[in-house]
């Protein structure tokens, strides 16, 4: 039973860190927007 509970200390600790390592980048890093421009071949508007 002392096997499983650390087993599973491990495993939460390790989902805290994956989960605040993604809120810190949801939240605090900020994008950078710029201009996006495509070119649409004229064969798209023919039909």
């Amino acid at each position: 039973m002392p096997s499983l509970i650390r087993l599973l200390v491990i495993l939460g600790v390790i989902g805290g860190i994956a989960y605040g390592t993604l809120w810190v980048f949801a939240n605090l890093v900020e994008p950078h927007p710029r201009e996006m421009s495509a070119t649409v071949p004229q064969e798209r508007f023919a039909k």
